[in-house]
């Protein structure tokens, strides 16, 4: 196994012992040289040590693990981890008539690190993380469509905006394999457009799907203010719950549009929604108190990096405020974050302070988090980046 080898200083091999797959750059006593971005490399402890094979980049996080041992990192490799990968999903019954979206790779969550895969229907849309991942994105491409139980014909490249702009990759969105002849993707039996082509992400939040059909649950009878609705996945359900009213904002006219196309492939004609493309801090501002009796907050990141932290438990402090401020009494507030920057205790802190200032009586119903195909890496707790709270405020 010719693999380039990455000596580790004294004592900092200590946390790839307990199998956290990132060795960071301070951690590295010695680069070989003529090591690229992408290469597969071998990390080896201040004693010489074998500890395992992953992904070299620059940046401050170093190496991706792959895998600790001497593993050969080819199609088979791949191959192998895609198909437990689809084994657990199999098991999570992701796969049936009524759903076809899901996620059938998580990063670290499914130990290929760098990786996201993303299913709707007989598409699955690929982005790479990391330029190990970007070089390995044909081999990912093929094995993906020769799986067997997954009913995938076309792989869809979509990176251009996911890997590190220093390393030069000049990363194209393109069919990898075949071409997708519908958008359509089943969730829990209803259907949306996916807009992989030029939508966020992979084109489709699949990571709220388990909570977008708690949402149903809570909706019958109630007016429901969906805020940063994106393509409109909660209204969806909203509707489907027995909303009496449901409001989609986003500053986005172009989700909007998909948030209209959503409800229409699902709910044509049906005068109980409504879309407004503004602000969603001016419409929160400008809007009647008690005009709604449940409400979603699913912002965009507010911090992407910790050095925006400070910045962004301000941002939820002041949104929920203003929500806590205006729901009706005997109101539901689903409440999120998916800044990866922020944990659990820090948005709840930042929630409660706001629940705090607006001086109603507010209860926890439920604690959210990310869906099952969305796994934790037990060795990798920073894995879990979605924070949820289902409030009831009277």
């Amino acid at each position: 196994m010719k693999y380039p080898v990455i000596q580790l200083k004294r004592g900092k091999e200590e946390s790839l012992d307990r199998f956290h797959p990132w060795v960071f750059s301070g951690a590295i006593a010695k680069l070989p040289d003529g090591i690229e971005e992408g290469d597969v490399v071998i990390v080896k402890a201040f004693d010489d040590r074998t500890i395992g094979v992953g992904h070299y980049q620059i940046g401050s996080i170093a190496v991706r693990m792959l895998d600790f041992g001497l593993t050969e990192i080819d199609k088979t490799y791949y191959t192998d981890r895609l198909a437990a990968a689809l084994r657990l999903r199999k098991a999570l019954g992701l796969e049936r008539p009524d759903n076809n979206a899901y996620r059938l790779v998580h990063g670290e969550g499914d130990f290929l690190p760098g990786l996201v895969v993303d299913v709707y229907g007989d598409t699955a849309v690929v982005q790479a993380h990391s330029p190990g991942m970007h070089y390995a994105r044909n081999i990912i491409a093929e094995s993906l469509v020769g799986l067997e139980g997954l009913p995938v014909k076309n792989v869809y490249y979509k990176s251009e905006t996911t890997l590190p702009y220093k390393a030069h990759l000049d990363p194209q969105n393109t069919y990898l394999i075949g071409r997708a002849d519908t958008d359509v993707a089943i969730e829990n039996g209803l259907k949306f457009h996916v807009d992989w082509l030029r939508g966020q992400k992979t084109g489709f939040f699949v990571d709220q799907r388990d909570n977008r059909a708690l949402l149903e649950r809570f909706s019958a009878g109630r007016r429901v203010l969906n805020m940063f609705c994106y393509t409109g996945g909660f209204s969806v359900y909203a509707m489907r719950g027995g909303a009496t009213k449901v409001e989609s904002v986003d500053s986005s006219e172009k989700a909007i549009s998909l948030t209209d196309a959503n409800i229409e492939l699902n709910y044509p004609g049906d005068p109980r929604h409504h879309s407004t493309a503004i602000d969603a801090f001016k419409y929160l501002d400008e809007m009647e108190s008690g005009a709604y009796d449940l409400i979603v907050l699913d912002p965009p990141a507010f911090a992407k990096h910790r050095s925006a932290l400070g910045n962004a438990l301000r941002g939820y402090q002041r949104l929920n405020a203003k929500a806590f401020e205006k729901i009706a009494p005997g109101g539901i507030l689903f409440t999120f974050s998916c800044s990866q920057a922020v944990n659990k205790e820090q948005f709840r802190l930042a929630v409660f302070t706001a629940a705090a200032r607006s001086r109603r009586r507010v209860r926890i119903l439920h604690q959210l988090t990310q869906p099952a195909d969305h796994p934790v890496n037990i060795y990798h707790p920073e894995g879990e980046y979605l924070k949820g709270l289902i409030l009831y405020v009277e």
